[in-house]
């Protein structure tokens, strides 16, 4: 019997808002078992005071860390040094990152060089570098409007823009799938390929399921094939 992947989440305090805590706690819990729980800051700070209660209601364990120098936040480097060491007892399968500060991307792209995957967790507004660093990054408010969904029924208003780049990401997929004669290509197939795009993800969209997405847009039609499989054809 194959275990669960041993998933390790670091979470940058002074960038990160404990409000989207249990998102990131769910969308990871799909990933893997989250042995490895630690926020790191300086929990002086009031600013910092919403972690406590969750800290010890998820079992998060609290890592001080001083401010060495004013304005200068040591945080990071602790967050890097502490990944770094757990990279190299090679106990974790993959790491999550909740963090909006693009001074992370170097340690999200060393960890993917050792094949590791990385989840990046953050607001809209994480800067696309740390994003692509990523092996996916999910929006944290795209996540709680889902969450708050009853069987994918977000109303429209609610739902992240469908933005030109991901008819492009899911028309690069589709294109690069085998297709039929009449230009349908296998669903799965075409969600496989769109993550390969690190920042793609239907949850960002405010959907659980790509099925629902892709059946959102004008741009695709999608229909059922032979045993059911969900066959997708871009129209424009």
């Amino acid at each position: 019997m194959n275990e669960e992947p041993n998933i390790a989440l670091l979470i940058d305090g002074d960038n990160a808002s404990p409000d989207h805590l249990d998102e990131v706690l769910l969308v990871l819990g799909e990933l893997g078992t989250i042995n490895v729980r630690r926020a790191y800051g300086n929990w002086q700070k009031p600013s910092l005071k919403g972690w406590g209660l969750h800290s010890t209601r998820h079992s998060i364990i609290p890592v001080q860390q001083f401010d060495v120098v004013k304005g200068k936040s040591a945080t990071d480097m602790r967050m890097v040094i502490d990944a770094m060491d757990l990279l190299y007892r090679g106990h974790v399968d993959g790491f999550g990152i909740m963090s909006s500060d693009s001074d992370f991307l170097p340690l999200a792209q060393r960890i993917r060089e050792d094949g590791l995957p990385v989840y990046g967790f953050g607001t809209a507004k994480t800067p696309i570098s740390f994003q692509n660093s990523c092996t996916r990054f999910f929006d944290v408010a795209a996540l709680a409007e889902s969450g708050n969904d009853d069987s994918a029924r977000v109303q429209d208003a609610e739902r992240r823009p469908i933005d030109t780049e991901l008819v492009e990401v899911l028309g690069s997929a589709w294109k690069a799938s085998k297709r039929d004669d009449d230009g349908y290509a296998s669903l799965a197939e075409v969600g496989q390929r769109a993550k390969a795009v690190s920042s793609f993800s239907v949850r960002n969209y405010g959907f659980s399921r790509l099925t629902d997405l892709v059946r959102s847009m004008p741009q695709f039609d999608v229909k059922a094939g032979e045993g059911g499989a969900l066959l997708v054809r871009r129209l424009r």
